[in-house]
């Protein structure tokens, strides 16, 4: 009996789209969690940080396409957590998901009037999960997003 072996054609095929990575500050853990499966489950890969240095020691190893934090936590907050990562990428993407609306208006959180540090979305928790994923899509996209949504 003989065997022949033909070599399969070699087929094209694309290069995987790289999954766009999103560092989630967020110190509730349980929430973090349950943000961090959401987005998973969306196709996004996520870097978790329990606070904002443990969100910039993240960032400073790898690559992310947009930061969603919290403002409140301990050891660093969300908002110099942002002035600290735009000050290397102004156009980072960000959404800021916050229990507590802050006082000034979305330009000074994002770096005051004029600035180029945009795109930007705030969220106001209790939130619904379709809010966050349309609002870190539309950051994605370029699309600002001054008005808290929730």
């Amino acid at each position: 009996m003989r065997i022949v072996t033909r070599a399969l054609p070699a087929f094209r095929t694309r290069p995987a789209a790289r999954r766009r990575v999103v560092l989630l500050a967020e110190d509730e853990a349980l929430l973090a969690g349950l943000l961090g499966d959401l987005l998973a489950a969306e196709g996004f890969e996520v870097v978790l940080a329990a606070d904002g240095l443990e969100a910039l020691e993240r960032a400073g190893r790898r690559h992310v396409d947009v930061l969603l934090t919290d403002l409140d936590m301990p050891r660093l907050g969300g908002r110099e957590l942002i002035r600290r990562l735009r000050a290397g990428r102004p156009a980072l993407p960000v959404v800021v998901m916050t229990g507590r609306l802050p006082s000034e208006d979305g330009d000074a959180l994002i770096g005051g009037p004029g600035s180029p540090a945009e795109p930007f979305a705030l969220l106001a928790k209790p939130f619904a999960p379709e809010r966050l994923i349309e609002a870190v899509r539309r950051v994605l996209a370029g699309q600002a997003c001054l008005a808290a949504v929730g």
